[in-house]
Formats: C-alpha cells, structure tokens, sequence
C-alpha cells in the first residue's frame, strides 16, 4: 500500500520553499509542491530529496511534460514510479488558451 507519495505541480509564481503542503492521516502522507512555471528544473531536485525522505511515487503536473518524467526517473535512478496527469486530445486547445492566457470563447 502507498503510505508516502507526492504531487509536483508548475503553475506561475509559486515556489517549493513557500508552496509546499503536507496532508497525512494514519494511512497516508501526501506532500503537494508547487514550482514556478519558469523554474520548471527544480523538479529534478525535489524528487532527488523525496525518495530521500521515504516518497514511495511521484505524480508530475502535465505541464512538465515527458521529457521531465524521464529527467525524474533518471535522477531518482528509477527507484519510484514516476508519473503524470495528462488531458486528454478533446481538452488541449482549452488547455492551451488557459495557459496561454487567453480564454477560448465558446464556440
């Protein structure tokens, strides 16, 4: 059973240092991290120290993409799954006019 994982989430201005949120029960522990959109390598670091501290699987927000799920596992030498949250192909231009900054207007 999972009794340790974590979220690693990029949105604009947060930082792991002021971002950083531990839930646990007698079950369970949840840590949720929040990167900066711009400072998206720090994921690689935090990772490193999850698996120190116990992290039994990591989840990456979609917006790290795939190439950072395999910098993940290559850096905790795929010790721990790592995995991510993805939409699916109906929700990528909504997607992208969010992140973007846009707001897609209904059509």
């Amino acid at each position: 059973m999972v009794e340790n994982w974590a979220f690693i989430f990029c949105s604009p201005g947060f930082n792991p240092d002021k971002n950083t949120v531990v839930m646990d029960n007698d079950q369970c522990k949840v840590t949720l991290i929040g990167v900066d959109v711009h400072e998206r390598d720090r994921c690689i670091e935090i990772a490193k120290k999850l698996v120190t501290e116990g992290c039994q699987m990591i989840e990456l927000c979609g917006g790290f993409g795939p190439l950072y799920i395999a910098k993940v596992k290559e850096a905790t030498d795929y010790k721990i799954p790592v995995g991510s949250t993805m939409y699916g192909p109906e929700d990528r231009k909504k997607m992208l006019d969010i992140t973007s900054g846009q707001i897609a207007e209904n059509d």
